[in-house]
């Protein structure tokens, strides 16, 4: 089960994925963006833990809905007003809540996804963040069904999170700058995609590291 607590040490974990993978996205964004994907996450998640660090809330869905706030004040780019949406969105679909078991964590990214696909009204298969999160939200879903264990679920989401980030290589962009270039963008993997990729190995690792 998560509670509050975890849920504000989830967001304090992605924020340090986010900074340390900074470099990165940069350079993966440098190819199709302006090249500040890795500062937007790195300040937009960092914002969005420290928003809720110290809260006493123990309502997971508020604290969610504070920390998209809190995000889409600190980073208002196209990028962070998607993850601030997610976030918000999390908020919405789990108010109420002060635990989750495996199907709450199910319904908890199935949430991000909604509330990112809901603002930016892209689909699987235009080659963005949605691609990278979609295969570890059917996972979830698939394992919280089967009585598989939050940790093992983790896992394979984060494995299938990275083939989806892979899979964006051959697919022709239909967003962003990206998509200016058409064919020629069947050739480079998705900064956005690579975001979600990082969140379902940032959330296998918390997984993980709580277990121990």
């Amino acid at each position: 089960m998560l509670d509050a607590n975890d849920f504000k040490k989830l967001m304090q974990h992605w924020a340090e994925v986010m900074v340390a993978n900074r470099d990165y996205l940069i350079e993966l964004d440098s190819h199709v963006g302006d090249s500040d994907l890795g500062l937007t996450m790195g300040d937009g998640f960092t914002a969005a833990s420290r928003a809720i660090a110290d809260s006493d809330e123990t309502d997971i869905g508020k604290l969610a809905y504070a920390a998209g706030k809190a995000m889409s004040t600190a980073v208002p780019s196209t990028m962070g007003t998607l993850m601030a949406s997610g976030l918000m969105s999390v908020g919405k679909a789990l108010r109420g809540k002060t635990e989750l078991d495996s199907q709450g964590v199910a319904d908890l990214f199935q949430a991000f996804f909604d509330g990112v696909q809901n603002r930016g009204k892209a689909q699987v298969g235009d080659k963005t963040f949605l691609d990278g999160l979609y295969g570890a939200v059917e996972s979830l879903k698939a394992d919280a069904a089967a009585g598989v264990s939050m940790i093992e679920a983790a896992k394979k989401a984060a494995e299938a999170a990275h083939r989806g980030f892979l899979g964006t290589k051959g697919m022709i962009a239909q967003f962003g700058r990206a998509a200016g270039r058409g064919e020629q963008s069947r050739d480079l993997l998705d900064p956005g995609a690579a975001v979600a990729d990082l969140l379902m190995k940032g959330y296998a690792e918390f997984m993980s590291g709580k277990a121990e």
